[in-house]
């Protein structure tokens, strides 16, 4: 028997034998039937075939498993449809026992039967919102003028929830709006869809909104955009939620308003993790992530670790990062053997070491230096842990038959302007070169930047707007591409297991943004005004630095894969001779002054502009 006994489940199921007799009892006494069915105490027996019925149907359809404090109109149907099946069966069974009632019985009793049954489940869920209503009560409770943008089932929920005074959802429904021309004028929890989304503005003004909360999961990357662009326009708190049709029944009490974030406004959907693709190449096994204490490398130690591997190996120079990610993992996947070693790749010793004592059958390469205007005065540093150290790792990968190699690279290795991606450019290069003379698995995967990552200019910009301004943009035209650090670290997961060797996997990033635009919006974002509130400051570009990004190089285009979000480069890679012959003459160069290290790296990448932005340092 499918049905998880607790004492709610036992009290439900007393609850519809009690009930099936009851709703017979009324329903023969209702049709004037009493006097032909208690002469005898047979309605005894008909009458609990019918419970017995119910009882098996119920199980069957598993309704003894579900959450019914969050019971809604999909349950009531389930309810209706169980017991019109289980009424007919039990007549079908009375009939072939030769003691069937008449059919008005019938109707009446299923009637009745659907109205204790049901009322009985919604009572938990009444239940449960009167002790939210007490229990969740927040320390001050804000009414705002509340616009909801989007008549669906979110945007419904969002009302709902606003109307009975859910303090989790504060805010007081005024209108709602919506694109959908057959909604306008229909009422939502008796608040009306007054018109479309090209009327933000006038409602704001003219019913005098002070909160805008967007409920459209369903729309696209596009018609999102255009709508926060309005609702930026304003002075509301601009707030969404998640899509309840991707949440579990048992999760939809917990949906709670929260602010819109510079994610929210990238133009493109955020991509979610195939498990499917992945979980073949990575669960059961020992997986090392190089720089595994930093923004890439600890969310793709959260990512991995969703899929279970063995062991978890995390290696980075700087212990503080890596010992709270080690502290967080350790109490989210107990089960799951999570080690942090400390070293540098630039010892091939210790990677030795690394390698020998944990065995690791796939490897995250993610340990860098990323800092364009630092590395553009730190030339020798940047050659020796980019360009020598991704050796390093890549050799003893080699040599300790790694499975599957996985190195992360940047759009900045693209006709690199900095001596940061001419070596990040030089790191593909070692990749495509072992790929060539191993076994291992050897790729590339190349994105532009991270929101939010450390050191970026999402967290920069916070921290200057705290402070009061000015926020400092390098260039008013100035472009990049970005994504989230989840959503990158899962298109490096399921490009590693695409992976044959020797590719060089482009992550689809979108348009690109103007940093300017993107410093205005998270001002806006912040509730205050651009050059009033917070001024903008112009600083001109740093060393190194390109006025836009590049996802490829003049000789490349792309391939599409299966997985969208996820493209491969076509162009052909150097010789594993020419790479070597370029590598021992980058080494020889280290003994020289910085300046015949940044000649000598532009010799090896040809794609490198050595002299654009060098005026700058």
């Amino acid at each position: 028997m499918n049905v998880r006994l607790n004492g709610r489940t036992v009290f439900l199921i007393l609850w519809d034998i009690v009930a099936t007799y009851a709703a017979f009892i009324l329903a023969t006494v209702g049709t004037s039937q009493g006097d032909a069915i208690f002469v005898t105490t047979d309605w005894i027996f008909l009458f609990g075939i019918v419970a017995a019925v119910n009882f098996g149907v119920f199980v069957i359809l598993r309704m003894y498993n579900n959450l019914w404090e969050y019971a809604s109109t999909n349950e009531m149907l389930q309810i209706v449809y169980a017991t019109l099946v289980s009424v007919p069966v039990a007549a079908i069974i009375h009939y072939v026992a030769g003691s069937r009632l008449p059919i008005r019985v019938y109707l009446v009793a299923w009637f009745v039967l659907v109205v204790f049954i049901g009322g009985a489940r919604f009572a938990f869920r009444y239940w449960r919102h009167g002790k939210q209503m007490i229990t969740q009560r927040p320390k001050t409770d804000v009414r705002r003028r509340t616009l909801i943008v989007g008549a669906g089932e979110t945007g419904s929920l969002t009302i709902n929830r606003m109307s009975v005074g859910d303090y989790s959802m504060q805010g007081v429904p005024v209108a709602c709006v919506d694109d959908d021309k057959a909604k306008h004028g229909m009422r939502i929890h008796n608040v009306k869809v007054v018109g479309s989304t090209d009327m933000i503005i006038e409602l704001v003004n003219k019913l005098s909104i002070e909160q805008i909360v967007v409920a459209i999961p369903s729309a696209t990357p596009d018609q999102r955009r255009r709508i926060y662009d309005i609702c930026l326009m304003t002075d509301c708190r601009l707030l969404t939620l998640p899509n309840v049709r991707n949440l579990r029944m048992e999760e939809l009490g917990g949906v709670q308003l929260r602010e819109v974030q510079l994610a929210d406004l990238l133009s493109r959907d955020e991509v979610v993790l195939n498990t499917r693709l992945v979980s073949g190449y990575l669960s059961n096994q020992t997986v090392l992530i190089t720089g595994g204490g930093g923004s890439i490398g600890s969310e793709l130690a959260r990512q991995v670790a969703m899929i279970e591997p063995n062991r978890l190996v995390i290696f980075d120079i700087y212990e503080n990062t890596a010992h709270e990610l080690l502290l967080e993992l350790k109490e989210r996947y107990p089960e799951i053997d999570v080690i942090v070693e400390i070293g540098s790749i630039r010892d091939p010793q210790r990677l030795e070491k690394l390698f020998n004592d944990y065995q690791p059958e796939v490897v995250f390469h993610a340990a860098a230096h990323k800092h364009v205007p630092l590395m553009e005065s730190n030339p020798r540093e940047a050659v020796l842990n980019n360009v020598f150290g991704t050796l390093n790792v890549a050799e003893a990968a080699v040599r300790h038959q790694v499975r599957r190699f996985i190195h992360i690279s940047t759009d900045k290795a693209v006709n690199p302007t900095s001596v940061m991606g001419a070596t990040k450019r030089l790191s593909e290069m070692i990749i495509q070169r072992y790929a060539q003379v191993s076994s291992t698995v050897f790729s590339a995967v190349r994105f532009g930047n991270v929101l939010g990552s450390n050191g970026s200019v999402l967290p920069t910009f916070q921290r200057q707007i705290a402070e009061g301004g000015p926020v400092t943009v390098t260039h008013p035209d100035i472009t990049r591409y970005f994504m989230t650090i989840p959503e990158a670290s899962r298109l490096v997961i399921q490009a590693g297991g695409m992976a044959a060797g020797g590719e060089i996997f482009i992550l689809e990033m979108g348009e690109p943004l103007k940093i300017d635009d993107l410093a205005r919006n998270l001002i806006k974002l912040s509730g205050l005004s651009p050059d009033t509130d917070i001024a903008i400051k112009y600083t001109g570009l740093r060393p190194g630095e390109k006025l836009y990004e590049e996802l490829l190089m003049d000789n490349e285009t792309t391939l599409p894969t299966s997985v969208a979000g996820i493209m491969v480069s076509s162009a052909q890679p150097e010789s594993a001779d020419a790479v070597q012959a370029k590598l021992e003459a980058l080494r020889a160069s280290l003994a020289a002054d910085d300046q015949a290290i940044i000649t000598c790296l532009a010799e090896q990448v040809p794609t490198y502009n050595v002299d654009k932005n060098r005026s700058l340092l």
